[in-house]
């Protein structure tokens, strides 16, 4: 992994991959800037796996892999196989099913990192615009999805839209800018300058119109509202109007979850937000009854969907999910800070050098640009302590008892409204060995592996139930 190669060529550039199908090929291979000695992808056969265990472990996996493998399975399930690939001697259309049913599979043989924008829809765009004008807005949402199969993990980092970057021919901006101004591949080269000069392998742009329209496809989402989202922007268009607790949030209210920004966290929040919906679509996704809107959902994403993907490659994401476990997917939020109103005239998201380059190391294999450990004493490990036990006393106990284990930089924050049974240890910079290490001490705690945790903190334990009712624990304090 490495800086883009004028000579090779950005994989970027190959914007349209609707010719695909007509090249004959039995490899599919997914080209990097510095392409390996081994193809990426490979067919083998294997047997066992039904049509319909395949589908409902695929769907389950969608949104977990990062949108890209989500709209590689929906996309592919009814689609007809180009006929160099399909099985030798067949005089009729074949089908992913018919391909599946006869044990062949694809698989990734290195790891590769997909970029995916959530593009806004250009406002006053034309009724009759081209297709690709639908993708030509800034963007939104940004995710850096690396997929490893030789560790079958799945890390997404987040990307906030406010972060600041430097465009080329442009000067400073926020990187969200950069779709708008030069596409897809001046999104990739400003995010892989950025990061260490990560090697991004493929792109997924997604329309904001497909979110909603998922959501209802799917029958509602369910999330915890913590506070009173009301905002209004005629320019945008967008209206929103929400009230805290848990709930079923349609399409639309889905999106205002989302999109909301009006307070202390600004975009930051909204990151924490998309990062909840990922996970709560993911559990959503787990309900067999789902696989009977597939179909609907092609259709759908047919419309919202513009990717340098192609079938096999598709085909190869889709696979490499199937035995993907909870633990194994991980989202981060990229460190750093708001910066101040005396700094900028804009309003930036800062970059921490050394904590990014902690989690490009630890998250996507990329050497930092500074020697950096992983490893951080105890004592100054970041802790924030939030209460969500039906004792109001309980957070500032927790505080104290972590502070006599050696913890010293502890530190509580409001209570969290909605009281839950099981303690979580929430991974707000990434640190995975800090939080390990944390639940040995505790003994209880749900690692989470996102960044919906207090911005300050490394770690954020939110105190469940669970906490008092340990024998571990009870009397420690």
């Amino acid at each position: 992994m490495g800086q883009p190669s004028e000579q090779q060529g950005h994989p970027l550039e190959q914007h349209d991959s609707s010719d695909t199908e007509s090249q004959p090929c039995t490899t599919a291979v997914i080209s990097p800037v510095t392409p390996p000695a081994e193809p990426v992808i490979h067919v083998t056969e294997r047997r066992g796996v039904t049509i319909r265990q395949w589908l409902f472990r695929s769907a389950v996996f969608a949104l977990t892999a990062g949108i890209s493998a989500m709209v590689g399975a929906v996309l592919i399930l009814m689609t007809p196989l180009p006929a160099a690939i399909a099985p030798a001697g067949s005089r009729r259309p074949v089908s992913l099913t018919d391909l599946w049913q006869q044990g062949f599979r694809y698989q990734i043989t290195r790891p590769i990192n997909i970029l995916v924008l959530g593009v806004d829809l250009p406002l006053n765009l034309p009724g009759e615009a081209p297709p690709d004008d639908v993708f030509a807005g800034r963007s939104d949402t940004m995710l850096l999805v690396h997929l490893d199969p030789v560790a079958n993990t799945v890390n997404v980092l987040s990307i906030p839209r406010d972060t600041q970057v430097n465009i080329p021919g442009e000067g400073i901006d926020k990187v969200n800018y950069a779709n708008a101004l030069g596409g897809s591949k001046l999104a990739a080269q400003v995010v892989s300058k950025t990061l260490n000069g990560v090697t991004i392998d493929r792109y997924v742009r997604v329309s904001t119109e497909a979110f909603k329209e998922l959501v209802d496809l799917l029958g509602g989402v369910e999330v915890y509202v913590p506070e009173r989202m009301e905002y209004e922007d005629q320019t945008q268009q967008l209206k929103i109007d929400l009230y805290p607790g848990q709930q079923v949030l349609n399409g639309e209210q889905a999106e205002q979850f989302a999109r909301f920004r009006n307070d202390a966290n600004g975009d930051i929040g909204r990151v924490q937000r998309q990062q909840q919906l990922i996970r709560a679509l993911r559990e959503k996704l787990t309900n067999p009854a789902m696989i009977t809107r597939i179909p609907q959902a092609i259709e759908l994403f047919r419309q919202y969907i513009d990717t340098n993907l192609t079938l096999e490659e598709m085909l190869a994401l889709v696979d490499f999910g199937l035995d993907l476990s909870q633990e194994n997917f991980r989202m981060v939020l990229l460190p750093g800070r708001f910066s101040a109103p005396d700094e900028y005239v804009a309003s930036y998201w800062l970059l921490d050098p050394v904590a990014k380059d902690e989690v490009m190391q630890q998250y996507f294999d990329v050497s930092p640009i500074t020697p950096v450990t992983q490893y951080h004493p105890q004592g100054e490990i970041k802790i924030a302590v939030q209460n969500a036990s039906s004792d109001p006393a309980l957070g500032s106990k927790v505080a104290a008892y972590l502070q006599t284990q050696g913890f010293a930089n502890v530190y509580v924050v409001q209570d969290w409204v909605e009281p839950q049974a099981v303690t979580q240890i929430i991974v707000q910079r990434g640190d995975l060995r800090s939080a390990q290490l944390l639940e040995s001490v505790l003994g209880i705690g749900q690692i989470i592996p996102a960044s919906t945790g207090d911005l300050q903190s490394d770690l954020t334990i939110r105190v469940g139930e669970d906490w008092s009712s340990s024998p571990r624990l009870q009397g420690s304090y």
